[in-house]
């Protein structure tokens, strides 16, 4: 087992990665304080993992709620499910909240444990490869809107992140080569010696060999750790994680959250930032190369959803929250491995990424 440290002075804690992670009660049962336990999972999760970590939390008072799942299900209406629940027993402001599923389920229980009797605890544990090395760590929670994705929500903290990498094994293909969009991110924001392994472990990566994932999902979280350590709401470099996230977001607000999965349009999402830095001198030709080679090689789309218009993007991407006083700003390259923020692209160059990632 690796053990990592998210450093925010009395809001640290720490990620533990390696399998069976979840079925270690001691493991699990020192990061909750009080006697009351909520597990939160979804409807796909509930059948595979809901059992072992109820045994986990032998001795303590534990329920359960599942909810739907899908990204479309990530909203207000489906988060009252878990105040119904809570309320239901009567948990107090004792309760953890344990989050057992993707990413939507760990945002959602995220935001239901800021949110009830304003604040309780809550532990993270993530059973898809892109929660495990993104959304589980660093404290962003939320939902989406019909007008735009993780528009409302807190920055909240849990109490550790529980990374088993068993639960890998039971990932369905497209869902692990999504979760690999964000393992790339890292190398490309901040780190071209990870880029460099991973292109030349990328075989070994899609067929889920232990010490490869131990070593990517470890290397990521990192990475993720260290950005979070400097910048918790995200006013500056903290941004730099989201490299993709906006050509990404549009795709999926544009989509109704039913075509492309996060990761996939998170992925071609990479690709346009890449190629608009391009255009702009700061990347090579062969740069943008490598990157889509090793997205595709991961089984990743590299082109938008038919019937996506420059006019769709332009339109979504001004509701984005990186948009600050009407200026859109963009996750951009200053080279490889180095990411930046910045609102100074020319606006011939973006519409001709756009056009360049659109179908006829």
């Amino acid at each position: 087992m690796k053990q990592l440290h998210v450093e925010l002075g009395d809001r640290s804690y720490p990620i533990y990665i390696g399998p069976s992670v979840m079925s270690n009660t001691e493991l699990l049962q020192q990061h909750i304080r009080g006697q009351q336990v909520m597990v939160v999972t979804n409807e796909t999760i509930a059948p595979l993992y809901l059992q072992q970590v109820t045994q986990a939390l032998a001795g303590k008072t534990v329920a359960h709620v599942i909810l739907p799942d899908g990204e479309k299900f990530k909203t207000l209406s489906t988060l009252n499910l878990v105040f119904d629940a809570l309320l239901e027993k009567r948990f107090n402001r004792t309760v953890t909240l344990v989050a057992l599923g993707g990413g939507v389920v760990g945002d959602m229980t995220g935001f239901a444990a800021a949110c009830y009797q304003r604040g309780v605890d809550f532990v993270q544990i993530p059973t898809t490869l892109l929660s495990q090395v993104d959304s589980s760590v660093g404290g962003k929670t939320g939902v989406n809107h019909a007008m735009g994705k993780n528009m409302i929500g807190a920055f909240y903290q849990p109490q550790s992140v529980l990374i088993d990498t068993n639960t890998l094994r039971s990932l369905p293909d497209r869902e692990f080569a999504a979760g690999m969009a964000e393992v790339i991110k890292y190398g490309l924001i901040a780190d071209v010696a990870f880029f460099d392994w991973l292109e030349a472990n990328a075989d070994a990566l899609m067929a889920r060999d232990e010490a490869a994932l131990q070593y990517a999902i470890a290397q990521s979280c990192q990475t993720k750790a260290d950005v979070v350590a400097q910048d918790e709401r995200e006013s500056g470099i903290r941004a730099i994680l989201n490299l993709g996230h906006t050509f990404g977001h549009a795709i999926e607000t544009a989509t109704n959250y039913t075509s492309y999965l996060h990761g996939e349009a998170v992925a071609v999402g990479m690709l346009m930032a890449m190629d608009l830095s391009q255009r702009m001198g700061a990347v090579s030709e062969q740069d943008c190369k490598r990157t889509r080679d090793l997205i595709v090689s991961c089984g990743l789309p590299s082109l938008s959803p038919k019937g996506m218009s420059q006019e769709t993007y332009m339109s979504l991407m001004a509701v984005d929250k990186k948009v600050l006083d009407g200026s859109l700003r963009l996750v951009l390259l200053k080279r490889l491995g180095e990411a930046y923020v910045g609102n100074d692209f020319p606006p011939a160059a973006l519409e001709a990424t756009l056009g360049s990632f659109c179908h006829e």
